[in-house]
């Protein structure tokens, strides 16, 4: 059996959404809701799209859509209208119906990372924008996830991410036909509790090589063709009104191949 088969992706991304509990992971999250809502302000359409861990942690919630959608990889009982449950890696919505797609540490915390930016860019119309975070290797974060594997310590938290590196990201997404608009490092400290604590000390210092978390911002060429586009089944498809919320759940055929 291989590693990556081994991994219990759900219990990380539980673990990773009780981490926003704590007082770095209210920081952090205050932190990117305040700069995607700056970023995406002007961004108008109909449809936007957070492929997430989880439902109670919204961004980008003051653009000017009609819609909004989030998908979450499991169900949970607190669900409600405008939530999709599936794979971040096999979304259930027709290609070109998406004007903005959001992925929040999608990669991760997914088993298949570059599959994820394909279906986000499958979705996405020509001309739409694509908005990624994850956590940055080169930083003193990146530092402390190396020390916990190689110390045996626990993977909760951020620290069973994958850590992708920014430049990893952009590759692929130029590869997919998206052109980079943006690209920065934020939240600038040491990956203590304690330090969470102290805003004082929450700028960026000589010492620090790079911020937390990186943010992406890049937007799908109008003549932009996703490469191996998949055929996508009727019944796999989600139809989607003007206004209408969108609840579904379902079960991926990936999970079925793998228990076999």
């Amino acid at each position: 059996m291989k590693l990556e088969e081994a991994i219990d992706y759900q219990a990380r991304h539980d673990s990773f959404e009780q981490w926003f509990q704590t007082p770095l992971g209210r920081a952090l999250l205050a932190d990117q809701r305040q700069y995607l809502d700056h970023k995406l302000a002007s961004h108008t359409g109909v449809r936007q799209l957070q492929v997430g861990v989880s439902h109670r942690l919204p961004l980008a919630t003051g653009t000017d859509f009609l819609q909004r959608i989030i998908t979450v990889p499991q169900w949970h009982s607190d669900i409600s209208g405008g939530v999709a449950v599936c794979d971040a890696d096999e979304l259930p919505f027709p290609g070109d119906s998406m004007d903005l797609v959001i992925l929040p540490h999608t990669a991760d915390f997914s088993r298949y990372p570059h599959q994820v930016l394909r279906e986000s860019a499958r979705v996405l119309r020509g001309e739409g924008c694509i908005a990624i975070t994850g956590f940055n290797p080169f930083s003193v974060w990146g530092l402390r996830r190396l020390l916990s594997g190689r110390f045996g310590r626990t993977s909760g938290g951020p620290w069973g991410g994958l850590f992708m590196p920014a430049g990893r990201m952009e590759d692929w997404l130029r590869l997919l036909g998206f052109q980079i608009e943006h690209s920065v490092t934020r939240f600038y400290g040491l990956p203590l509790q304690r330090w969470a604590r102290n805003p004082v000390q929450r700028q960026p210092s000589g010492f620090m090589p790079g911020g937390a978390y990186y943010c992406i911002l890049a937007r799908k060429r109008e003549l932009a063709r996703t490469p191996g586009r998949r055929a996508w089944s009727k019944s796999k498809v989600i139809r989607l009104a003007g206004r209408r919320p969108v609840g579904v759940a379902r079960t991926s055929h990936k999970n079925d191949q793998e228990s076999e």
